[in-house]
Formats: structure tokens, sequence, C-alpha cells
């Protein structure tokens, strides 16, 4: 594929969200990340975007302005109910890797949420961006709590910061948790850019990415590509996962945990 051929792809991509992320770009350009790169210096250099932590973004974007920031997807009220005994197994599973003392990043979500009773006894230091989080480990006198800087979300009750803002503490954790509206052979994706953002910031840091999805979350379905499953370490669902998704995560190199 010819430099002008991936640039117009490039722009196509920019043009549908405001931003992108180098993993839905390696995906869409059939082409390397250094070719990547070296294609968003050229454009930046020539005006036409500005490359932020995780992607690019349109030249003279601005980030959403706080008194209406909404995220796109199913408000946090409602998707807590759905499918909740799954969440409550992967949330139990998944807390069982956590080591008492240690730092872990866990991200807002219904399924993470589930993580948070069984946290009390290990002491941790948590860095989450979700209130609901902050609000279930409160309780807790040994957990030490940290949150980003940015927007709180109301739906969602999560506080993100626009892509190419620093927002996190100087925080080192080993462990990321998170979650996904859907998970296929594409990759982990989200319904809304900013969350990408966020969540590309999140795993650049972390040293394992352990994934909390329910089953149900294997579907067709679009979205904005956070990250390949390659970059994924462990993922945590439930036993209704179906015999082709399971095989699927273990070809990409996953550790597969089936809670319940």
């Amino acid at each position: 594929m010819h430099a002008a051929e991936r640039e117009r792809l490039i722009g196509e991509a920019l043009r549908a969200t405001g931003f992108v992320t180098y993993r839905e770009l390696e995906a869409r350009l059939d082409a390397s990340p250094a070719t990547i790169r070296r294609d968003l210096a050229r454009l930046e250099d020539a005006g036409q975007i500005v490359r932020v932590h995780g992607g690019a973004r349109q030249a003279g974007d601005a980030p959403p302005p706080a008194p209406a920031a909404q995220l796109i997807g199913m408000p946090f009220d409602q998707s807590i109910t759905r499918n909740i005994a799954a969440k409550r197994a992967i949330g139990a599973a998944a807390a069982a890797l956590c080591q008492p003392g240690e730092g872990v990043m866990i991200d807002g979500g219904t399924t993470t949420l589930q993580m948070c009773p069984h946290l009390a006894a290990l002491n941790l230091q948590v860095l989450t961006n979700s209130l609901h989080i902050v609000t279930a480990l409160l309780p807790q006198p040994g957990t030490r709590i940290l949150v980003p800087s940015g927007t709180v979300f109301r739906e969602q009750n999560i506080i993100l910061a626009a892509a190419g803002e620093e927002s996190m503490p100087r925080f080192h954790a080993p462990k990321l948790f998170m979650g996904a509206a859907a998970v296929g052979a594409q990759g982990v994706m989200q319904q809304d850019v900013v969350l990408v953002a966020a969540e590309r910031r999140l795993i650049d840091r972390a040293e394992q990415v352990i994934l909390l999805v329910d089953s149900s979350k294997f579907v067709s379905s679009s979205g904005t590509i956070v990250c390949g499953l390659d970059e994924v370490d462990v993922l945590v669902t439930d036993s209704g996962i179906a015999p082709e998704h399971a095989d699927m995560v273990r070809a990409a190199g996953v550790k597969l945990i089936v809670a319940g």
C-alpha cells in the first residue's frame, strides 16, 4: 500500500471519531508500527493531525466541554444488573489474582466493580478512575485509593481526561484490571473514543493486563479497538463462553480463567 493510500485511510479513520489508536491503524493499514509512526509524523509536520498518547487526533480538535460530557454506551445503572451472577463470579476470580500489599489499577466498569468486596483483607494500593469503585473501597481501612484528574462523566460515574492530557498520578502498578464493550478477533473494543484513550494510558503503565468480561461480550460488534488480544495477559470470564471463543483467546497466547 502506497503512502498516499495510507494517509487517505488515516484521514477516514480520524473523520469518523476525531481520534484513532495505533492498534486500530495497524489493523486498517496492514502496515508495521514503524511505518505508521512515520506516516503520522509526516501528517503532523503538515499540520493535519496531532499525535497523542496511544494514537492521533485531528488537528484543531478541542477536548469535549465538561458541562455536556457524556459517554457513548449503556449507562452504568442499566448495565450493573445485566449478567450479575456471572460478573460476581468473575470479580471474585480476578480478586484472587491480587497479592497482599501490591499496587493495582482497576478501570471503571460493572464487572471490575465486583472485585471490590474481595479486596478488604489485602491492603492494596488501588488506582481507579471509577467513583463507584472508590465508594466500594472506602469502607476498607487498609485499602489506599488513588484517582486521576479529569472530567466526571455522570452516567458512568467515571473520571476521564481528554486524549493527549496526562492525568495519572506518578504511580506504578504491575496489574491492570479492565473491562470491555466487546471482544473479538480484532481485539478489545470500547464504544467511546474517550474511554479508549484513557484505557490506553492505563495499558501503557501496566506490566500485566487482565481483562474481565462476561461471556456475552464475545459477539460480532463494531467499536474502537483499545488493544489487540496479544496485549492481554489474562482473560477472566464465566462458564458461558463458547468453545470457539475460548479457542480464539488461547490461540492469541492469553491465559483464560473461567470463573464459576
